[in-house]
């Protein structure tokens, strides 16, 4: 599927964090009017990519996510992980920034600050050796817009000190732009994967 089409400008260019901004609004908004039942089953596909995914395999311990608003859903491959014997964390956000704490099938989450399903605060950290990013837009430069406020950049950075860390985001075809300027904060994901298959980033796009 081609890129999302990007608004047209005119004038001077805005800085970086206004034309974020920008494509954020138009991809979070292609991404709502996806028919309920198409985006069912392109969550379903996404999740089928993520457990496929030869890189993915080898991790073992898996940040994930518990989807909000029109996300996609990565829950089925969360619970495909555990089955086939690799560990997974959620997130919890804390001041400092995203704590990883293991889920089980199961578990009871906490309500968290922006609407989130998180773990329960009281269990140990973990660090996962890969993570699936939820996004709000991307290029296959594999540079990602998420909802402005750096939680996924600085938990990468973070994770990234003592070793490699992979990261896989996840969206809809529908996010995809033609270029989401890169700030020195940001970290680019390796792969990106949506309905219509998977994005090995090239970085050098």
């Amino acid at each position: 599927m081609a890129p999302h089409p990007t608004p047209p400008r005119t004038g001077a260019e805005a800085p970086d964090a206004a034309r974020k901004a920008e494509l954020r609004a138009a991809a979070l908004a292609a991404r709502d009017a996806l028919d309920p039942a198409a985006r069912q089953a392109a969550s379903t596909a996404i999740g089928d990519a993520l457990l496929a995914l030869p890189e993915l395999a080898r991790a073992r311990l898996v940040g994930a996510f518990w989807p909000i608003r029109s996300e996609v859903d990565p829950r089925p491959a969360a619970e495909g992980l555990r089955a086939r014997g690799q560990a997974v964390a959620l997130p919890h956000v804390t001041p400092d920034g995203l704590v990883f704490r293991e889920w089980r099938a199961g578990d009871a989450l906490v309500a968290g600050r922006f609407g989130l399903s998180e773990p329960d605060p009281s269990l140990p950290p973990v660090e996962p050796d890969a993570l699936i990013v939820p996004l709000a837009a991307f290029d296959r430069t594999g540079q990602r817009i998420g909802y402005g406020r750096g939680y996924y950049d600085g938990a990468i950075a973070r994770l990234s000190r003592t070793r490699p860390v992979l990261t896989v985001g996840i969206g809809f075809a529908a996010q995809e732009v033609g270029r989401v300027p890169a700030e020195p904060h940001d970290r680019p994901l390796q792969f990106v994967i949506t309905e219509d298959g998977v994005i090995r980033c090239d970085r050098t796009a």
